[in-house]
């Protein structure tokens, strides 16, 4: 039996909240117990991560699925900003001309897990889940009021 595209949209906001609150739990490890501290694109990455928490919590408890279309915009500059910090750690061009980020260098590696995971790869990661869960609850909502 095929799940009912309600269902479906169920699993997806839940999957949407569930990759913010690791990635909040994440960063919170990193900075408090593992005493990382955190860059200022690190700090922009949290601004937009943290809402999330609160925002999708309430839409899957209410099912409110109107809020796929702001988590796409939010979750959209919240990759861009991730992608651009990932690329100052890892494209040495960039990381080269890069200015000056504050006490913490955006440049700097806490993490660098396999060659290629680092801690703004893992924000990415979670914003882009929560964007293509976002864009296809949208995708399945629209028309309805």
């Amino acid at each position: 039996m095929k799940p009912s595209n309600k269902d479906q949209r169920e699993n997806l906001l839940f999957l949407s909240w569930a990759a913010s609150v690791i990635a909040m739990f994440g960063s919170l490890y990193f900075s408090e117990i593992r005493q990382y501290e955190p860059c200022e694109l690190c700090w922009y990455q949290r601004i937009l991560m943290y809402p999330f928490v609160v925002i999708l919590g309430i839409a899957v408890v209410k099912k409110d699925y109107r809020i796929s279309f702001y988590s796409m915009i939010l979750s959209i500059i919240g990759a861009g900003i991730s992608l651009y910090h990932y690329s100052l750690q890892k494209i040495s061009f960039i990381a080269d001309t890069a200015p000056a980020c504050g006490r913490v260098p955006c440049t700097g590696q806490y993490i660098n897990w396999f060659g290629f995971i680092t801690i703004p790869f893992l924000a990415l990661t979670a914003f882009i889940i929560i964007f293509i869960c976002s864009y296809l609850i949208w995708k399945n909502t629209r028309g309805e009021k």
